[in-house]
């Protein structure tokens, strides 16, 4: 392993540091309060679909594991049961064994912001006009990447996973497991030791990502439940209250109606840890005093988490999140 630095990505990285600025002056006036937060803890929340950093601190004889947080989430939620209100973390985040390439990286940097009150559907409207503000601070109405022009200003498209999956890759209804691993099976991809969220994000990165924000940028809503650990579910009992937000084929953005049933938490918690255990990833302590904190009551929210760097780079003209580092790791593996 070596670390490079390169100055010519001093016009990108600078670019990132206005839009930083333009991020905390949005949220002053909007009355959301910044929050300096830790990046280790001793426990997490059991997520299935992402690994983590495991490290561990020492004091003479003494020893404790401690994990690299993935998200603020485990944080901020005890603070909003605390009644801190409306606020938001822009920092650091980490994530283990995702491929490493122009849109990933293992350390990133991450915007979460709560709003108490409210529901994913609210949301829509203040993350566009998040970007909007962003995009009205750097004098631009498109963004350009790859070739491709997206208008902001403009009305955002709106569909479900279900109108994508249908439209895009010709699955009619992928609540039904079983017809969605045989139509799966029909168009090549592998269904045995599968599991179902497996299946879903390798059909959905091939065949429905490619199509979301190009003509305009897309909110894609209301995710099967098994992909929204931590969110509320609909009446239907079978979609989740999240969306996320695209822009030229890139995730920027993810939202969760938060659930506040400590129970159905624990619930899932206990899923999600069987599901890690199962996978053969970290078995890492569960934050159990995040249960605890929502037993106090967590009040209604709703949260977004902005992968911030690809904002920027989106922002930059840039193609890679490489482009935005002054010091960058090359690895030889």
């Amino acid at each position: 392993m070596k670390i490079t630095a390169s100055l010519q990505n001093r016009v990108a990285y600078q670019k990132t540091i206005t839009l930083k600025k333009a991020t905390r002056q949005f949220f002053e006036e909007k009355n959301y309060l910044e929050l300096d937060l830790p990046l280790l803890s001793p426990a997490l929340i059991p997520e299935s679909y992402l690994e983590v950093f495991e490290t561990t601190f020492r004091y003479f004889k003494e020893s404790q594991k401690l994990y690299l947080t993935p998200s603020p989430e485990l944080f901020i939620k005890r603070l909003l049961v605390e009644g801190i209100g409306d606020c938001y973390f822009l920092g650091k985040a980490f994530r283990n064994s995702e491929p490493e390439s122009s849109l990933h990286l293992p350390e990133f940097t991450i915007l979460e912001f709560y709003k108490t009150g409210v529901d994913y559907t609210y949301m829509k409207k203040e993350l566009k006009e998040f970007v909007c503000f962003l995009a009205e601070k750097q004098k631009k109405k498109h963004i350009v990447y790859k070739n491709r022009s997206i208008a902001l200003d403009t009305v955002w498209q709106e569909l479900t996973v279900k109108e994508a999956f249908s439209r895009y890759a010709d699955i009619a209804d992928i609540f039904d497991e079983t017809a969605f691993f045989t139509k799966a099976a029909e168009k090549g991809y592998a269904t045995e030791n599968t599991s179902y969220v497996d299946l879903f994000s390798q059909v959905y990165a091939q065949e429905v990502e490619p199509h979301l924000g190009v003509a305009a940028p897309t909110i894609i809503y209301d995710y099967p439940k098994k992909l929204a650990a931590l969110a509320q579910l609909k009446t239907d009992g079978v979609t989740a209250e999240r969306f996320e937000l695209y822009i030229a084929g890139v995730e920027l953005a993810d939202c969760y109606s938060e659930l506040t049933d400590w129970k159905k938490q624990k619930e899932r918690f206990k899923q999600d840890a069987l599901l890690r255990k199962r996978e053969g990833k970290i078995n890492h302590p569960i934050d159990w005093g995040f249960i605890d904190a929502l037993r106090k009551g967590l009040p209604k929210c709703a949260g977004v988490a902005v992968g911030f760097d690809r904002l920027a780079m989106l922002f930059a003209g840039a193609t890679s999140l490489r482009q935005l580092q002054l010091i960058a790791f090359d690895r030889d593996m």
